[in-house]
């Protein structure tokens, strides 16, 4: 039996469609937060992690309740219909609250602007005479001081000669901008009320149909082509993110000249990408119909399978341990990974003073295109050997990334970021089919469960954690944090004993892609 893959690319759409979201939703909210309503890290991160919240307990009762669903569109097909339209046009809400903020900090939305010019100057003017202070290094008391535009410079003409200089320091001026938006926030608080609103109702219309999402798959592919197709489904996803990264370059969204910009058309044409995807997918997918051909396909294979099936049994103690250590590592290295991912756009304006779309295109491509290479590594050496390498060249990109600074070189950048993306898809390919190669028939589910909770907790700590120390140590500990815990993440992975594949097990590269845990 063979996969229909043009039936599961159109299934693939709403992978797509979702991860069309969530890259904008990743690269975008965290600069709005920080730069527009002045928002420090650690609050920003915990405001980030959100999303994750809502997913620990979100996911799994719209997961029940889809399953529940008995319509003439399917299971999944309406929460899919209405979940996407309600989320694409909350996002647009989005925008228009960013554009309130935005008007409320217009005095000063030019003083990001990379070119000199009569209104530039007149918004640095207006950023030194608002008498802006914040918190700058310790005191002698050890804690933080206070300082402002004025103290530093000492007068108008200082600070201009300094701003229009060709190798100024901009990171006094980051300071005060965001220190001046924060005022503006305390001055009308509603904005950002409403702001996190949206934001929370954007977020819960995604919860309602991403497992419903994930579910359709499996749902419309019988048992033994799961892998294959999880395999097209995962590419779809990675388009989508690169499209909205590539829509980041036209706009210049990543443009540190860009700080202060407008993001109503970008969330607009992200919401429309979002409406075509869908509408692709319903006039495409014929749910109940590739259902129930799956199904029919399932009761064969079953009851063939029901002579020579074993009873279920414990995990041995020393499975148990191999499982703990694993799913120990899948969170340290989330820890690590996710920091990178929800702070990155922020670092790379703020630090690098570079156009993180880019970098973030590189990195995806090289996982791309590494895909297959891995699958054909891991079926040689094994899947531990192969999730070992990942990590000690994620975690080595990080490390080095972290002498990275204003100034440096920009492919150097995007070779350690494509290696980033490499290690990160070596990790991510094999770590989920070790978890649930320890299930048993029937067990497969709740062991995605394990790894699901393992990942999203970690989700959920680390732009908090993250957002901390970039907010109380400084933003240069972004990558040196990240990559401490990957190394963490490889001692524990060190103590991982079950769950690895024989080489040669499998007899597909597609598979590689996969999630390989469906019997």
């Amino acid at each position: 039996m063979k996969l229909n893959y043009k039936r599961t690319l159109f299934v693939g759409f709403a992978f797509f469609l979702i991860t069309v979201f969530w890259q904008a939703y990743d690269n975008i909210i965290p600069k709005i937060l920080t730069d527009k309503f002045g928002l420090s890290q650690f609050w920003s991160g915990i405001i980030m992690a959100l999303d994750n919240v809502l997913a620990v307990f979100l996911l799994p009762v719209f997961g029940a309740l889809s399953d529940r669903c008995r319509g003439k569109h399917g299971r999944r097909t309406p929460f899919i219909l209405v979940g996407t339209i309600v989320a694409a046009i909350l996002f647009v809400g989005l925008s228009f609250a960013d554009q309130l903020q935005l008007n409320s900090i217009s005095d000063i939305s030019a003083v990001t602007s990379e070119e000199a010019s009569e209104e530039r100057s007149d918004a640095l003017l207006a950023l030194y005479r608002a008498d802006i202070t914040w918190e700058q290094g310790l005191g002698s008391a050890g804690g933080a001081s206070k300082t402002s535009l004025a103290q530093i410079y000492g007068s108008e003409k200082a600070f201009l000669d300094a701003m229009n200089s060709p190798d100024a320091d901009l990171t006094h001026l980051t300071h005060a901008r965001q220190a001046y938006a924060w005022r503006a926030t305390c001055e009308n608080p509603v904005v950002l009320a409403v702001f996190v609103f949206l934001l929370l109702c954007v977020l819960l219309a995604m919860s309602t149909f991403r497992s419903p999402a994930v579910a359709l798959m499996p749902d419309v592919t019988p048992k033994p082509l799961r892998s294959r197709a999880n395999a097209v489904i995962n590419l779809m996803g990675t388009a989508g993110g690169i499209l909205v990264l590539v829509l980041g370059i036209v706009f210049g969204t990543g443009k540190p000249g860009n700080t202060l910009m407008s993001y109503t058309v970008f969330f607009m044409v992200v919401s429309l990408i979002m409406l075509i995807a869908l509408l692709i997918f319903c006039l495409r997918v014929r749910e109940t119909q590739w259902a129930a051909e799956a199904d029919r396909f399932n009761d064969t294979v079953d009851g063939a399978e029901e002579a020579v099936s074993v009873s279920h049994r414990s995990l041995t103690r020393a499975e148990l341990c191999s499982l703990c250590f694993l799913l120990a590592s899948v969170a340290l290295w989330y820890m690590g990974y996710n920091a990178v991912t929800s702070k990155y756009s922020v670092y790379a304006g703020d630090v690098l003073l570079l156009d993180y779309n880019l970098t973030l295109i590189v990195a995806q491509a090289a996982a791309i295109v590494s895909y297959i290479p891995v699958g054909i590594v891991a079926s040689k050496i094994g899947r531990k050997k192969t999730i070992l390498a990942g990590v000690i060249i994620l975690g080595a990109a990080f490390g080095a990334a972290s002498f990275m600074g204003a100034g440096s070189n920009l492919w150097v950048m995007n070779g350690l970021f494509a290696l980033a993306g490499i290690g990160w898809a070596t990790i991510n390919v094999n770590s989920y089919p070790m978890v649930v190669e320890m299930a048993q028939s029937g067990d497969v589910g709740r062991y995605t469960g394990y790894y699901y909770t393992a990942s999203m907790s970690a989700q959920i700590v680390t732009p908090i954690l993250s957002g901390a120390f970039l907010t109380y140590v400084g933003m240069r500990t972004l990558f040196p944090y990240a990559a401490i815990f990957v190394g963490l993440a490889f001692v524990t992975m060190l103590f991982v004993r079950h769950g690895d594949s024989l080489p040669g097990k499998r007899d597909s590269l597609l598979e590689q892609l996969g999630a390989d845990g469906d019997d």
